[in-house]
């Protein structure tokens, strides 16, 4: 039985076109997505505490001689990259690198992508108007006539059409926008997190660079010194107050302080060439002055790590990965839908004439008006597998989720055992440095006097070194750690 629309019967075009996106404006679908519940965070409700290091009381991150800061705790958060990071020259690389680096690039990118296939994805939810003017020309012969002559016949056409419309009673196109949003969504926060990563990467990359350099100039005294040493053992073999051995002992020493001193030269040229990478472009040559990143351990004794449940706002790895939760949950709402009819319409309202000049003459208005309803009956399962795929889906972006929050949970946890520990570690290696670099003092003048052998004075030559690279690698580490809890607290995007 065929329904009859009797607006559609009176010729004003601006009614039928009126009635047409009044009710696809009224069509408004309810959502078939499960409801959203975050899921409880599968971790504890405090970081775990570190008793204090054996024989110290407890510990802070605060180099040994250095007093503690009278600035109130921050939160990663509240404190921004220019303000953790006081080093002018840190400074401008990082800027360099928010500005140049090409993942950082690729991630802003990717916004742009998600945002165009977001606003794709909500277009559907509204009717599509189009206008149309065209005409037709058409000769038929006079054999397909009933006259028996051919026929020239002229058509000119103009309306508006609206092409086929989903009417979302079943909330399948608003649960693909809702999915496409939070995709876009996920997307900004990805870029968010993609920079705060950026910042410390930079950071860490500087700041090894310059423990490297340094290392170098460590490297290069100590050679200088055996240097000396050498040259003063080859005067007492020349005078007979020492034998051959010794000297060949001496030249060994000497030669590996010179190997040591070109292999970190080399891993020192290579962290530049790292850290120019991820800036994105050429920098400038360093200076030869050393960076001291006691200023970072300061910083990361003034940071609060406050509770789990704070990662959940400052960090935006956990955030997109909600987002993509959330994603998850409203495609099993569109999967819901499709079990139901889908409702389409296509209408038109228009002119047709013989001659142009008649196109809008009384009497020559046109009009369609098509709805159609699908009632999936049997599709070999498809609807009830894409449903299953959903479910599957969500699940795994829960699984997602809960696995970044453990995985921020367990950052935190280790940058504030790193900060209860490295500080007097560096102490620690600092009196051990003091200590070999007197034994050093005390044993050259015996040797200069001839009381001990060179043996031993190579033997703390060595210590010394290593002492020496022991405290620059503990204090590069405190710095490492130092961005790292400033990274996991979510801090870096300012």
């Amino acid at each position: 039985m065929m329904t009859s629309f009797p607006a559609f019967n009176t010729p004003p075009l601006l009614r039928a076109v009126a009635a047409t996106l009044l009710l696809a404006g009224l069509v408004s679908g309810c959502s078939m997505a499960p409801a959203y519940q975050r899921p409880a965070a599968p971790v504890a409700d405090a970081f775990p505490t570190t008793p204090p290091a054996a024989g110290t009381a407890a510990s802070t991150a605060v180099p040994s001689g250095r007093a503690p800061s009278a600035q109130a705790p921050l939160t990663a958060a509240d404190t921004g990259w220019r303000t953790f990071f006081p080093d002018g020259r840190l400074q401008q690389i990082i800027a360099t690198a928010l500005d140049n680096n090409r993942d950082l690039r690729i991630a802003a990118l990717r916004i742009e992508e998600a945002r165009g296939a977001y606003r794709i994805q909500r277009a559907d939810r509204l009717p599509t108007l189009n206008a149309s003017l065209g005409a037709s020309r058409s000769r038929t012969p006079g054999f397909a006539n009933a006259g028996g002559e051919s026929q020239i016949v002229e058509r000119f056409d103009a309306g508006l059409a609206i092409p086929a419309f989903e009417l979302d009673f079943f909330g399948r196109v608003k649960s693909l926008s809702d999915s496409a949003l939070a995709n876009y969504l996920a997307t900004e926060e990805a870029r968010q997190a993609a920079q705060i990563s950026l910042v410390a990467e930079v950071a860490k990359a500087y700041y090894t660079e310059r423990a490297l350099a340094e290392q170098q100039a460590l490297a290069e005294r100590t050679y200088e010194a055996r240097k000396r040493t050498f040259e003063l053992t080859r005067q007492r073999v020349e005078g007979g107050a020492s034998s051959r051995l010794d000297l060949r002992s001496n030249e060994q020493q000497m030669e590996t302080a010179r190997a040591s001193a070109l292999a970190v030269a080399r891993q020192r040229a290579q962290a530049a060439n790292a850290l120019t990478l991820l800036a994105g472009q050429a920098l400038p040559p360093a200076s030869d002055s050393l960076a001291q990143p006691d200023a970072q351990a300061d910083a990361m004794a003034n940071l609060t790590a406050g509770l789990p449940s704070d990662l959940l706002a400052n960090r935006p790895d956990i955030r997109a990965a909600e987002q993509r939760l959330k994603a998850a949950n409203a495609n099993i709402g569109a999967a819901r839908a499709a079990f139901f009819p889908r409702i389409t319409l296509t209408s038109s309202i228009g002119s047709a004439s013989r001659e142009f000049n008649g196109l809008f003459d009384s009497g020559s208005d046109t009009w369609n008006f098509a709805p159609q309803l699908v009632l999936p009956i049997f599709d070999t399962g498809r609807n009830l597998a894409n449903l299953d795929v959903s479910h599957a889906r969500k699940n795994i972006a829960v699984a997602d989720y809960e696995k970044t929050i453990q995985q921020a949970f367990r950052e935190v946890a280790d940058a504030l055992a790193a900060r209860n520990y490295l500080g007097e570690q560096v102490a620690a290696q600092r009196a051990v440095q003091d200590a070999q670099a007197e034994r050093l003092r005390l044993l050259q003048l015996r040797f200069e006097n001839g009381v001990a052998s060179s043996l031993d004075v190579l033997d703390a030559q060595r210590e010394l070194f290593s002492a020496e690279q022991a405290l620059v690698q503990a204090r590069l580490l405190r710095t490492s750690s130092a961005i790292d809890l400033y990274r996991a607290l979510g801090g870096g995007l300012k």
